[in-house]
């Protein structure tokens, strides 16, 4: 992709804002007398949500508690934004107290006051994200995916960025490579990132479906889990060494066709990946064997 697309993408950077008087924020005030790096008190539906959260579902009980407890104590802790112009502010982190306190009926609400530009903004948003204990595998995983493909970091990098080794973070990742019932079955909590790594090494998908069915019936745990994914991988790999021992090139088959109607009987071709084989042929009694060296005799 190139740097004009990619900045298309992500929207309005950094110079856009700055060369622009009436949303500079690097001098006069912001929204009266509030400059960048200040902890403000500002109207609370002047603040817009972050378009790069990647965090989907709120637990309205849990928005619920939060809203009380801010009713009773306020907002301890305040929320990121950047300025987008006057009056205009963009939410960069904090949006579940933000809902809370809309929930609690504030009209105003702290806030941090911050410059970033779009790319920084979606950095920002996946990496506090991220550090939540309570944000699922699935949503980390697709968090540090977005952070790799949209902000062009490397494994490396990324595990610099969130404090995580390279080998945890590519276990995370691996979990996007399963199929779509399983995601949505570690993402709701009927299985556990290490149920759902067992199954990672099974790699046909039908036996994986068939697995997080009896994970989630028979309520099994990981151990059993991994002794069920080792059993199948193993059948898969035996499938595939007899498949790979079977393997006839088309010529063979349609020779094996061709000798099974001339000796009007059944014939079998064995033959591995080195080429050798054996040839079996079949008879039903000891007349039907005469009559097959016959042919070969008469050859």
């Amino acid at each position: 992709m190139s740097d004009s697309k990619k900045h298309r993408g992500l929207g309005r950077g950094l110079d856009a804002i700055l060369q622009s008087p009436e949303t500079d924020i690097t001098s006069k005030d912001i929204s009266g007398d509030y400059v960048a790096g200040a902890v403000a008190e500002i109207d609370i539906n002047l603040i817009e949500t972050n378009p790069f959260q990647p965090r989907t579902e709120f637990d309205d009980a849990a928005l619920d508690e939060l809203a009380q407890s801010i009713k009773e104590q306020g907002v301890i802790q305040p929320v990121t934004v950047r300025k987008l112009g006057y009056n205009r502010y963009q939410l960069i982190s904090g949006e579940r107290r933000l809902r809370a306190s809309k929930r609690a009926g504030l009209t105003t609400i702290p806030v941090f006051i911050r410059i970033a530009n779009d790319e920084q903004m979606l950095e920002l948003a996946l990496i506090e994200n991220i550090h939540r204990e309570n944000l699922n595998a699935i949503e980390v995983a697709i968090s540090y995916q977005r952070l790799i493909d949209e902000c062009n970091l490397t494994q490396e990098q990324l595990s610099e960025k969130v404090g995580k080794s390279r080998s945890a973070i590519a276990n995370f990742l691996r979990l996007l490579k399963l199929p779509a019932e399983i995601q949505i079955a570690l993402r709701d909590g009927h299985i556990t990132m290490a149920h759902a790594r067992a199954l990672i090494n099974v790699e046909d998908k039908e036996t994986q479906l068939k697995l997080l069915q009896q994970i989630i019936e028979d309520e099994l745990n990981v151990r059993q889990t991994e002794e069920l994914a080792n059993k199948a991988k193993n059948q898969d790999n035996g499938k595939e060494q007899r498949k790979q021992t079977n393997y006839l090139p088309d010529h063979f088959k349609a020779q094996i066709k061709t000798l099974s109607q001339a000796l009007n009987t059944k014939v079998k071709v064995k033959r591995n990946l080195k080429g050798q084989g054996s040839v079996v042929i079949d008879f039903k009694n000891e007349a039907e064997f005469d009559r097959i060296i016959e042919l070969f005799n008469k050859q």
